[in-house]
């Protein structure tokens, strides 16, 4: 008898395993790799909304909570996981400028965004107007992360790397039966995936579409991430992730031609130095319309659990709802209502 089947592992499936981990459960993941959203995230954990310059919802608490988890696997699985990455705000006009000025004035905001305007001194990048600065930022080496779990788990014998068959699910008084396995409790973690689940695909996940640029550069040299109407985030090796484009309309995962115009000529914009393409990613975002993630318990079986819909901020929102699931499945703790399944029952 298990303690818990967990099918899928992107960000949120992480999350909720480590936190069983932490607790001592026994587990076992099925994975089969047909989302890749998490895998080509960009990676930057930046507590600010830098469109608006409005802070990223409940991003203190987030930050807490996700920034020790993520040091913690680094010593866990003895491998460079967290990397500190300052992130600039390049501004458009004047206009923007004061804008950033006013929101550094904001309570909520002042601890978060440098008052300091600052000069661009890198030849390779356009920025008239300037920079602001964002603290407490940096990247999290996401694909290399879950490859490094994932292996720490297979060595364990804790991972089925295959598809999961909903049919073959039975349930009995304990919790439910999958191919000879028992456990107390299932929680699906599918991302978008979940469109196939028959237990949830009622959920409003419809999917947004998201593609990056892998460039390669030798005369950019940049130490930091850059948002302009895209992100560059250097990657190391004179690489260089771009993007990313937002589509909520193609639900394949291929690469397209028209994405790559898009982050070129969004590009060509601010960036003078020459490159090359290395590589083009896609992956479909696991969005929900109200931006909030879902967790719960299905309506009609007590064992059926979801972690679902992190979007584009899975990496600091993972850890928090993780636990939060958790606890209200091992000691009936309430859910936060604006997180809830209920809200869509």
């Amino acid at each position: 008898m298990l303690d818990y089947i967990l099918v899928g592992f992107g960000l949120s499936g992480l999350a909720f395993a480590e936190q069983l981990a932490q607790e001592g459960k026994t587990f076992k993941v099925y994975e089969n790799y047909s989302q890749k959203s998490s895998r080509v995230a960009g990676g930057l954990f930046n507590p600010v909304v830098l469109k608006r310059f409005t802070p990223a919802w409940d991003a203190y608490e987030h930050m807490k909570t996700a920034i020790p988890f993520y040091k913690k696997l680094e010593e866990k699985l003895d491998f460079k996981i967290v990397y500190d990455l300052p992130v600039l705000r390049r501004f458009n006009s004047v206009e923007e400028q004061n804008l950033w000025f006013e929101a550094c004035d904001k309570p909520i905001l002042s601890s978060l965004l440098s008052p300091e305007l600052l000069k661009n001194t890198n030849t390779s990048i356009y920025a008239p107007f300037h920079y602001g600065k964002v603290n407490n930022t940096g990247r999290i080496a996401i694909k290399d992360l879950l490859k490094k779990y994932l292996d720490n788990l297979r060595d364990r014998d804790m991972l089925v790397e295959e598809s999961f068959e909903y049919d073959s699910l039975q349930f009995n008084a304990s919790g439910v039966v999958y191919n000879g396995l028992q456990a107390k409790h299932i929680v699906f973690a599918e991302g978008f995936g979940v469109h196939k689940n028959p237990f949830f695909n009622h959920l409003p996940i419809p999917g947004n579409k998201g593609e990056y640029l892998i460039i390669e550069s030798t005369e950019l040299q940049l130490e930091t991430a850059i948002k302009a109407s895209i992100f560059i985030i250097p990657l190391g090796n004179n690489l260089y992730k771009v993007g990313a484009t937002y589509n909520p309309n193609d639900k394949t995962e291929t690469i397209t031609v028209s994405s790559k115009k898009i982050i070129e000529d969004k590009l060509k914009v601010f960036l003078k130095s020459n490159y090359r393409i290395f590589n083009q990613e896609a992956g479909i975002r696991p969005t929900v319309p109200d931006r909030k993630p879902i967790l719960g318990t299905h309506p009609d079986y007590n064992a059926i659990h979801i972690l679902n819909g992190l979007g584009s901020r899975g990496i600091l929102t993972g850890p928090t709802v993780a636990k939060q699931l958790y606890r209200h499945i091992e000691y009936n703790e309430p859910l936060d209502p604006l997180l809830s399944i209920d809200r869509f029952n």
